[in-house]
C-alpha cells in the first residue's frame, strides 16, 4: 500500500490505512467507517470554536478549518478524516459572493439570472490561486493528524454549484437552476465548464497540499430525471474524474482513489459505477444488496445508514448496523451514514454506531 501512498511533503507515516485499502478494493481486517458531516454543530467543542466567528471566515482560517477536522477524531475511533471547508468557496472563488444566513443557510445577494451573468465570473484558471487558504488547511491538518488515518479533500460537483449559483441558495425544487438546463441549455453547458474548469485544479491542488482521497458531492442529483442527468450532470462528474487523475500524473504526485456521492441518484447507479470514480456513496434510500447487484465489483461502496437511525437507542443503532454490515458484505465497502449528521444529534450515539461498525465488521469476518 505505501507505494500508493502520496508523501510528498515529508508528511508523518500513515499508521492506519484501511479506508484507502478498501477505497481501492483491496482486503480489510474489519469495516472502515467515517461520517459525513463528521466535524459539525452536533459536537459542543464545534459550536464553542465557530461561536465568534462568521462561517466563511472559519472556512478562511486554516488553524480553525484544522481544529474542527480534528474534533471528531479526539472523540471517536474513525477511520478518515475530512477537511473542514464548505462546496461552496468555489463559487466565491469564481467571484460571487455568498454569505451563510444563520438558520437559513448559504445566500448569494447576485445570483446568476440571464446568460450575461457569466461574464461576471473569474477566469476558472485563477480559482486554485483564490483557494489557497484550503490548501493550508489541508497541509497543516495532514501535519498534525501525525499519519492516525487519512485526510479526505472535497468539492461540490458542478450541477450541485450551479443550482446554488442560479438559485442564490437552497431550493425545495431548484426551478430556476432546471429552468435554465430547459431555456438555456447552451449557457448551462457553458455555466458546468467553467465549474469544471475550476474544480480539476482545485482537487488537483487539495492532493498536493496532503489530500489522500477525495470525494465529490453531487448533492442536488435528485433534482434531476435520468434524461437530465445524463445530460447536464454525468458529462461533467466523469470530466472531473478523468482530468483530475491525469492532472495528479502530470504534477507526479501518487493516485489517489476517489469517491463519487450523488444523492437521490439511484436511477444512475450504473452509470456512475463506470464514471472513473473508486467508490460510489449510496444515500438511505437504497438497498445495499441491490446496489452492489447493480455496480457490480468493480467498485467501493459507501454508505448509508440513515442519519436519523442515530436518534434510536445505542443497542438499536448496533442491530442496524449489524443489519447494514450483512447486506453490504465484508470487502469493497466503507461504512457511512447515508447523508451528513444533523445537529441535535447526540455525539454518544455517533460513538456507538462508530464502535458497532468496528465491533460487527470483525465477528462478521470470523464467521
Amino acid at each position: 500500500m505505501e507505494a500508493k501512498e502520496s508523501r510528498p511533503q515529508g508528511f508523518p507515516e500513515l499508521k492506519n490505512d484501511t479506508f484507502l485499502r478498501a477505497a481501492w478494493g483491496e482486503e480489510t481486517d474489519y469495516t472502515p467507517v467515517w461520517c459525513m458531516r463528521q466535524a459539525g454543530r452536533y459536537l459542543p467543542e464545534f459550536r464553542e470554536t465557530r461561536a465568534a466567528q462568521d462561517f466563511f471566515s472559519t472556512c478562511r482560517s486554516p488553524e480553525a478549518c484544522c481544529e474542527l477536522t480534528l474534533q471528531p477524531l479526539r472523540r471517536f475511533p474513525l477511520d478518515a478524516a475530512i477537511i473542514f471547508s464548505d462546496i461552496l468557496v468555489v463559487p466565491q472563488a469564481l467571484g460571487m459572493e455568498v454569505t451563510m444566513v444563520p438558520g437559513k443557510g448559504p445566500s448569494f445577494p447576485d445570483p446568476l439570472r440571464e446568460e450575461r451573468d457569466l461574464e461576471r465570473l473569474r477566469d476558472p484558471a485563477a480559482v486554485a490561486s483564490e483557494l489557497g487558504y484550503v490548501f493550508q488547511a489541508i497541509t497543516l491538518t495532514r501535519q498534525q493528524l501525525a499519519g492516525r488515518v487519512p485526510l479526505i479533500g472535497f468539492a461540490g460537483a458542478p450541477w450541485t454549484l450551479m443550482t446554488y449559483m442560479v438559485e442564490g441558495g437552497g431550493s425545495s425544487t431548484m426551478s430556476q437552476a432546471k429552468r435554465w438546463l430547459y431555456q438555456r441549455p447552451q449557457a448551462s453547458h457553458q455555466l458546468l465548464r467553467i465549474l469544471t474548469d475550476a474544480l480539476v485544479p482545485y482537487l488537483v491542488g487539495q492532493v498536493a497540499a496532503g489530500a489522500q482521497a477525495l470525494q465529490l458531492f453531487e448533492s442536488h442529483a435528485g433534482h434531476l430525471g435520468p434524461q437530465l442527468f445524463s445530460r447536464f450532470a454525468l458529462p461533467y462528474i466523469r470530466d472531473v474524474s478523468k482530468r483530475v487523475k491525469a492532472g495528479l500524473q502530470e504534477a507526479g504526485l501518487a493516485p489517489v482513489p476517489m469517491i463519487i456521492f450523488a444523492k437521490d441518484g439511484h436511477f444512475a447507479l450504473e452509470e456512475l459505477a463506470q464514471a472513473g470514480y473508486e467508490v460510489v456513496g449510496l444515500d438511505w434510500t437504497v438497498a445495499p444488496e441491490k446496489a452492489r447487484e447493480r455496480v457490480g465489483k468493480t467498485v467501493t461502496l459507501q454508505g448509508n445508514l440513515d442519519p436519523c437511525a442515530l436518534y434510536a437507542s445505542e443497542e438499536e443503532i448496533g442491530k442496524l448496523v449489524q443489519q447494514m454490515l450483512n447486506d453490504f458484505g465484508p470487502q469493497r465497502y466503507i461504512a457511512n451514514l447515508g447523508h451528513g449528521l444533523y445537529p441535535d444529534m447526540d455525539p454518544e450515539h455517533v460513538g456507538a454506531f462508530v464502535d458497532a461498525v468496528h465491533k460487527h465488521s470483525r465477528l462478521l469476518r470470523q464467521n
